[in-house]
């Protein structure tokens, strides 16, 4: 998956100062920006709904589409 589905990186601060206003880019950071979405929307709908504990694929699908909505919402 690239930027434009995944919405790149959720932490991408992972760089170190090497002098001045110069810094180097050590990595690009591990979970992307839609899966920290899906698993603060995965909170929310257990929270609230404990039926899909006994479905997990179907909450991770349910998790997924509100990430995507978030990260499209995101480029209006």
């Amino acid at each position: 998956m690239n930027n434009t589905t995944t919405g790149g990186p959720a932490f991408p601060h992972l760089r170190r100062h090497v002098g001045n206003d110069t810094y180097e880019q050590l990595a690009e950071g591990g979970m992307t920006l839609r899966d920290y979405f899906a698993a603060k929307a995965m909170q929310g709908i257990i929270s609230t709904n404990t039926s899909f504990l006994h479905n997990p694929e179907q909450l991770a699908g349910k998790a997924f589409e509100f990430a995507d909505a978030m990260l499209r919402a995101r480029e209006q």
